[in-house]
C-alpha cells in the first residue's frame, strides 16, 4: 500500500496560532468563522476588540468570548503533529504551579502524550513511534474508567434565581475543569425533570454563558480573583427579539 508522507513545515500554516505564530495550545475556535488560534491570544485579544483576527469579520459586537470555544479536536491533531509539543507544555504548566507553590491539577500531574511521535531529522518529515500503538487492555480499560477524575476539578454552586423553577437539593459539585456550559445545562434539566435542556440559560455575574465554553475557560475569564466555589446561576431560556 502507497503512503504519502508530508513534511511538518508544509501545514505550520494550518496549525500555528495568527496572533503568536507559535503552535496551538489549548486551541480556541470561533464559532462565527471557524478560525482558531491559542487560548489565551483570542481571550487577550478580545479583551479590546470584537473581530476575528484573522478574517476580521465581527465576532459579536458586545460579548465575543461567548463566541468562541475550545477545539479538542484541532488540539489533539497538534499534539500529534508536533514532537514533543504536548510534553513540553506540561513540563512548563507544572513548573508554573510549582513556582506559585499551588498543587498541581491531576490533568496536568500524570497526562502523558496520547500519540507519540518524531521527527526525522534528515527529511523534516513526522514519523509515527511504533511503541505509541501498543496499548494492553489492562491500561486502556483503566482509562475508560477514570470518568475524568484525574482532570483539573471545579467546585460549582448552582442556584437558582427564577421563581418558574425550582431550586436543586444538592446545588454544591465538583467536576471536571474540561466539563462545558452544556454539561451543566443537561445535568439540570435531568434532576429537574425539564423536557429539553435548551429550555435553560446559565448565567455567571449575570453574563449568559455560551454552550461551548469549557469550566476551566469560565473560572479564568469570569472569576480569576475571587474564591471558589463558582457561583452559576441558572432559569429559563430568555427569548430576546
Amino acid at each position: 500500500m502507497l503512503t504519502r508522507k508530508i513534511k511538518l513545515w508544509d501545514i505550520n500554516a494550518h496549525i500555528t496560532c495568527r496572533l503568536c505564530s507559535g503552535y496551538l495550545i489549548d486551541a480556541t475556535t470561533v464559532t462565527e468563522c471557524l478560525h482558531t488560534f491559542c487560548r489565551s491570544c483570542l481571550v487577550k485579544y478580545l479583551e479590546e476588540n470584537n473581530t476575528c483576527p484573522t478574517c476580521r469579520i465581527v465576532i459579536h459586537q458586545s460579548h465575543p468570548l461567548q463566541y468562541i470555544g475550545h477545539d479538542r479536536t484541532m488540539q489533539d491533531i497538534v499534539y500529534k503533529l508536533v514532537p514533543g509539543l504536548q510534553e513540553a507544555e506540561m513540563r512548563k504548566q507544572r513548573e508554573f504551579y510549582h513556582k506559585l507553590g499551588m498543587e498541581v491539577p491531576g490533568d496536568i500531574k500524570g497526562e502523558a502524550c496520547s500519540a507519540k511521535q518524531h521527527l526525522d531529522p534528515r527529511n523534516g518529515e513526522t514519523k509515527a513511534d511504533d511503541n505509541s500503538n501498543k496499548e494492553t487492555a489492562e491500561e486502556k480499560q483503566e482509562e475508560d474508567n477514570d470518568y475524568h477524575r484525574s482532570d483539573e476539578q471545579v467546585s460549582i454552586c448552582l442556584e437558582c434565581n427564577s421563581s418558574k423553577l425550582r431550586g436543586l437539593k444538592r446545588k454544591w459539585i465538583r467536576c471536571s475543569a474540561q466539563a462545558t456550559v452544556l454539561h451543566l445545562k443537561k445535568f439540570i434539566a435531568k434532576k429537574l425533570n425539564l423536557s429539553s435542556f435548551n429550555e435553560l440559560d446559565i448565567l455567571c455575574n449575570e453574563e449568559i454563558l455560551g454552550k461551548d465554553h469549557t469550566l476551566k475557560f469560565v473560572v479564568v475569564t469570569r472569576w480569576r480573583f475571587k474564591k471558589a466555589p463558582l457561583l452559576l446561576h441558572y432559569r429559563p431560556k430568555m427569548d430576546l427579539l
